[in-house]
Formats: structure tokens, C-alpha cells, sequence
């Protein structure tokens, strides 16, 4: 057996971390007695995100409203860094692809679907109990979709810098904005769960739309208002501390009004891709 038939049977017998990419030269075939901390790292981030997004669940059954949703949002924002620090590290692996995948579909689906369930569906039992169920599968199937194109060449919307439908996270937070709204205001229209179920199958879709939406990637301000854009990121960090609820509604706000702007953005691109391809054709 060669040192690359021992590596992938490592690979398959479930080693988690870095795979050795085409090129490089093989670890010698020394028995590991652990998992390295680069390995460890990204993959504790994850799993303390599924916590944070299960708690969630925890607090609703409590009626702590504001506790649940702030845990679901700390799993935010601890998803948008694991996957970051596992390329800085290198330590991306099937392992922990895996593992994302099981956490965002419990920490934005399952969690929200049944905080905002508890808070505000339980009151309209069936067609609650459906919308909740819309949104934790449409999240699933988004997660399952992204996972299945992974490795297709032809992606239009991420070759244009762009992602497909609104992100798991991102669609987690947009569906608490009635409960935001509630928490800030404390308007008992926010609660009723008519409307709640039409905003949050109005998200479910959204999430397994195929609207071109923004990434962070694509998202690049102009030099002469960076310093301002600095600035203003700096007073919405106090701003969420001080007042969350507001902030959180403002943030929701923001990016509903960029999703026309995506769009809009995306066709330009698109468009632009296709003269300078009909340019090259006709050279």
C-alpha cells in the first residue's frame, strides 16, 4: 500500500481535519494520538453554535423571549466566523462541513421555527404548526441544496460574486423581526399570529428562492466612505448593546431594502459577463 492509498483509507475511516491536497507530500505513517488543536478549533466554534441555537429552545419553553432570540443570534454570529477560521487555520474537512450543515439546520431552522411557534403560532394551532414547519424546511432543503452544488463548475449566481436565496443565518434573524418588533414597541399587533405565519413562509421562500442576493464578498464600499462606514458599523456596536431590539430592527430593515439592490446588481453583472464573453468570441 502507497502513502496515498494509507491517506484516503485515513480519510475514510473518519480522520477530521485538513485533506492533503494533490502535490504535497504525505504525513509519515506514524499513528496519531489525537486531533491537533488547528483541527479542534473551527469545529468547537460550530458545536457552540448548535448550543447556543438549541438554549434558544430552552428559554421559549421558559416565555424568556429576549434570551432566546439573542441565543439564536450568538449562533449568528458564531457561524459566520467557524468557517473563517477553519480556512485561516487549515483545517477545513468533511468533518466539519458536515458538522455546519447539522448546526445551522438546527440552529436556523429548528430553533426559530419553534420559538416563534411558542411565542406567537401556538395561538392558531394548525396553520401556526404549518408555517412553523415551512420555515425549518426550507431552511433544510437551502442547506441541502448549497451542499449538492458544492462541487458543480456551473454555480451563475456564485461565479457573479452573489449567493442563491437569502442565507440560513440571515433568514433565522429576518424571521424573529416580528418578535423585534414586539419587544421593542410592545404593540400586541406584532404578536398576532396571522400575520406572524404570513411573514415567516414569506422568509421560508425566500431562503429557497432563486433570488440573487448579496454576499459579503460582493458588498465592497467605494475608499472615500470608508472611514464613515467604519464609524457607523463602531455606534451600531453600542447601539446593540444599548438598544438591541431597535438594532435588530434596523439591521433587518437594511438589508430587506439591499435585496432589490442585489437584484438589480446581479443583472448588471450578469450582463456585463456576457458582452465581454460575446468581445472574446468575436476576437
Amino acid at each position: 500500500m502507497n502513502d496515498h492509498d494509507h491517506e484516503l483509507r485515513q480519510a475514510e475511516a473518519g480522520d477530521v481535519g485538513p485533506r492533503i491536497s494533490q502535490g504535497e507530500r504525505a504525513v509519515p505513517s506514524r499513528r496519531s494520538r489525537g486531533l491537533s488543536v488547528r483541527a479542534i478549533v473551527p469545529n468547537a466554534i460550530t458545536a457552540a453554535a448548535l448550543c447556543f441555537g438549541l438554549t434558544g429552545i430552552r428559554f421559549a419553553t421558559d416565555g424568556a423571549w429576549g434570551q432566546a432570540v439573542l441565543a439564536v443570534v450568538l449562533a449568528g454570529l458564531l457561524d459566520g466566523i467557524d468557517g473563517r477560521i477553519a480556512r485561516l487555520l487549515k483545517a477545513q474537512s468533511r468533518f466539519g462541513a458536515e458538522l455546519d450543515s447539522l448546526a445551522d439546520s438546527l440552529s436556523f431552522g429548528v430553533a426559530p421555527a419553534l420559538i416563534i411557534f411558542l411565542w406567537s403560532l401556538q395561538d392558531l394551532p394548525r396553520i401556526g404548526w404549518f408555517a412553523a414547519l415551512a420555515l425549518a424546511l426550507c431552511c433544510m432543503l437551502r442547506l441541502a441544496r448549497f451542499n449538492a452544488q458544492i462541487d458543480e463548475e456551473e454555480q451563475p449566481h456564485k461565479s457573479a460574486g452573489f449567493l442563491t436565496g437569502v442565507p440560513a443565518p440571515v433568514g433565522a434573524g429576518l424571521a424573529f423581526l416580528p418578535l423585534y418588533l414586539w419587544m421593542a414597541f410592545g404593540e400586541p399587533l406584532f404578536r398576532e399570529p396571522v400575520l406572524v405565519a404570513l411573514w415567516i413562509v414569506a422568509i421560508a421562500f425566500l431562503m429557497i428562492s432563486n433570488l440573487a442576493t448579496l454576499s459579503w464578498a460582493a458588498l465592497k464600499p467605494r475608499r472615500s466612505i470608508r472611514i464613515e462606514l467604519i464609524a457607523l458599523l463602531g455606534i451600531m456596536s453600542a447601539a446593540a448593546l444599548l438598544e438591541p431590539w431597535f438594532t435588530l430592527v434596523a439591521v433587518c430593515a437594511i438589508y430587506l431594502a439591499l435585496l432589490p439592490y442585489g437584484f438589480i446588481r446581479y443583472r448588471k453583472v450578469k450582463q456585463a459577463q456576457l458582452n465581454a464573453s460575446d468581445r472574446g468570441a468575436r476576437a
